[in-house]
């Protein structure tokens, strides 16, 4: 376990611009240091009930250490697409296989004095048992959409999930035919 930060430090990701195209690449810990745009995708799991999995990060995670967040996933590797990603996070993540192709909804820039990547949204149901990363995840549990948005207010929240959340709150409301 004390080999995943530095291996997760060394990772190679690719470097966008404004527009989400490829202009280089680096190392994560440089582009975290150097502010340097770059690409994440988001998961939001839902089980049979429609619950929503929320989790807390662990405190050895790189960015936003020991927050809570409605969804799984990360940055995306260099050459390695959206969609990719979301699956791959999102295995990996729950510790599960033969997970669905995870549903894109949505991309926005998540940009702010002290990061910035492009994100994609996407959503994915699983009804089997999850099996969380240890290293990823300290606690998980499903909650419904009551449950969440009381604790919005009480449980310190990643700030980028907490505003993919809200955009996708707001992206449903704009889209009768979404839940």
């Amino acid at each position: 376990m004390t080999e995943q930060t530095p291996r997760s430090a060394d990772e190679i990701l690719d470097v966008v611009d404004e527009q989400d195209r490829v202009v280089g690449q680096a190392r994560r810990a440089d582009v975290y240091a150097r502010r340097l745009r770059h690409r994440a995708a988001f998961v939001l799991v839902r089980d049979a009930q429609d619950r929503i999995l929320v989790h807390r990060r662990t405190a050895r995670k790189l960015v936003f250490p020991s927050a809570y967040d409605m969804f799984v996933g990360g940055v995306l590797g260099a050459g390695e697409t959206y969609d990719e990603a979301a699956l791959r996070e999102a295995e990996e993540e729950l510790g599960v296989s033969g997970l669905p192709a995870p549903t894109p909804l949505f991309r926005f820039l998540y940009d702010t004095p002290e990061h910035t990547w492009w994100s994609a949204v996407y959503e994915v149901r699983w009804d089997g048992p999850v099996d969380p990363q240890p290293e990823e995840v300290a606690w998980h549990a499903f909650l419904t959409e009551a449950e969440l948005a009381q604790r919005l207010p009480e449980w310190t929240w990643v700030p980028d999930g907490l505003e993919a959340y809200h955009r996708l709150r707001a992206w449903r409301a704009d889209r009768p035919e979404t839940r």
